[in-house]
C-alpha cells in the first residue's frame, strides 16, 4: 500500500508538472511548427497514406526494397538532396474535439510509471536526495532510450528533443521527491 500511495503521489505531481510544461511554458512547443497551405498538404498525405493509419517518412521505402541495393542505391541518389518528413497519420483526429481521453490516458500512464518508480525507491534504505537522483536517473534512462534515438534516427529537431530532457527530469525530479517524501515517512 505504501508504494501504491507513493506512486499515486508521483503521478499526480508528474501530471501537473506536465500540464504546466505544456500548456503555460514554452517546452511543449519547442520544435514544432505550422506548416503552411495545410488544405494543399492535408489531402497529398491523405492521398499518399495508402496503408492507413501509422507512421509515414517521406522520401521512404518498404524493408523489401531496402534489402535490394539496386533499388537502395537509386532511392539514395535520387533523394539524397530532398527534404524529409517524418508524419503521423490518423485518419480521424478525436484529440480536437475532445482531449479528455487523452487526458485520462495521460494520468494513467503517469501514475503506471511512478507506480515503478516508487517500486525501485523503496527497494533500498535510501534517504530522501538519493531517492530524487535515482527517479531524475529514470528520466536521464527514458530520454537516451527514446528521445535521443528520435533525434538521431527520425531527425527529430534538437529543440524538441531538448525539451523532452527538461520536461522529463524536472517532472520526475518533482515527482520523486513527493515520491522520496511518502517513502521516508516514519511509520508508513
Amino acid at each position: 500500500m505504501r508504494i501504491l500511495i507513493a506512486g499515486i503521489i508521483g503521478g499526480i505531481l508528474m501530471f501537473i508538472w506536465n500540464s504546466v510544461a505544456h500548456m503555460a511554458l514554452p517546452l511543449g512547443e519547442m520544435g514544432f511548427k505550422v506548416a503552411a497551405e495545410q488544405d494543399t498538404a492535408i489531402p497529398a498525405v491523405q492521398a499518399t497514406a495508402t496503408s492507413g493509419e501509422g507512421i509515414y517518412m517521406l522520401p521512404g521505402m518498404s524493408p523489401e526494397q531496402w534489402s535490394d541495393e539496386a533499388a537502395r542505391t537509386a532511392f539514395v541518389e535520387k533523394y539524397k538532396s530532398s527534404p524529409y518528413a517524418f508524419v503521423v497519420y490518423a485518419p480521424g483526429n478525436p484529440a480536437l474535439a475532445d482531449m479528455v481521453p487523452n487526458l485520462i490516458k495521460q494520468f494513467v500512464t503517469d501514475t503506471l510509471a511512478a507506480i515503478v518508480v516508487a517500486w525501485v525507491l523503496s527497494l533500498g534504505a535510501f534517504g530522501f536526495g538519493k531517492r530524487v537522483a535515482i527517479a531524475g536517473a529514470f528520466a536521464v534512462f527514458a530520454w537516451l532510450v527514446i528521445s535521443v534515438p528520435y533525434w538521431n534516427w527520425y531527425l527529430f529537431p534538437a529543440a524538441f528533443t531538448a525539451s523532452t530532457l527538461i520536461t522529463q527530469l524536472v517532472g520526475w525530479l518533482l515527482a520523486g521527491a513527493g515520491m522520496a517524501w511518502w517513502l521516508g515517512r516514519k511509520g508508513g
